[in-house]
């Protein structure tokens, strides 16, 4: 079942988009955050939807083997969406899910977890002492070029989480936080089209917003 937030007299609109209604995450925010940025957004529970969509979005905000779970009918369509060139662009813990496996699970006792694996890595929790979860404004340092990252070098960004992105390849870090240890703020595999960040935008005002015109930017190209 689809929830149709489109608004019918949005001459603006730039790019039409999914954001996947997996049981978990603010849905809301980060529609409006979306349509600000210029896209009519979708918020869907059916992964037929996906192939006509100009871009997908994974919003979360929970454990990581909950999001695995809850996403398990939507693994097989978002590995599609990435093969065919839709950007996928996963959010806090939707980022997470975008690699290989995380510490969390193993932390709560619950085994091996196997993520999307679209980014190869592996989801770890800070451990020199930093108090958890990290949460509040940090700066952000752009390491590489990606269309997502325009205009955003040096702005602050809203954070909440206690686990941190280690992809296998340097290469996949696009830009980076400290909190006691630099890690990646923003991910983005091989192809540039499946991306994450680790922060919430939709929850970091202009520069969230920036980053969603980028991302609604990156759609409308395709």
């Amino acid at each position: 079942m689809s929830m149709n937030t489109r608004a019918a007299d949005a001459p603006s609109t730039l790019a039409d988009v999914v954001v996947v209604d997996y049981g978990l995450g603010n849905l809301r925010s980060a529609t409006r955050g979306l349509e600000r940025a210029g896209a009519a957004v979708e918020i869907t529970e059916d992964p037929d939807d996906f192939p006509e969509a100009d871009g997908i979005v994974l919003p979360g905000v929970g454990a990581f083997r909950e999001g695995i779970e809850n996403a398990g009918p939507y693994r097989e369509p978002l590995l599609e969406a990435a093969e065919r060139g839709q950007p996928v662009f996963g959010i806090c813990l939707g980022m997470q899910m975008l690699l290989t496996e995380s510490e969390e699970a193993e932390h709560a006792g619950e085994g091996d977890v196997t993520g999307l694996d679209l980014i190869p890595g592996r989801n770890v929790r800070f451990s020199q002492g930093q108090k958890v979860p990290h949460m509040g404004w940090n700066e952000l340092s752009v390491e590489r070029d990606h269309p997502l990252v325009e205009g955003i070098d040096g702005e602050y960004a809203y954070f909440v989480h206690s686990y941190y992105a280690e992809p296998e390849d340097d290469e996949s870090v696009v830009a980076t936080a400290d909190y006691e240890v630099e890690f990646p703020a923003i991910v983005a595999d091989e192809s540039g089209t499946v991306f994450g960040t680790q922060f919430h935008p939709e929850k970091s005002g202009e520069t969230g917003l920036q980053i969603l015109r980028n991302f609604v930017g990156i759609c409308a190209e395709r």
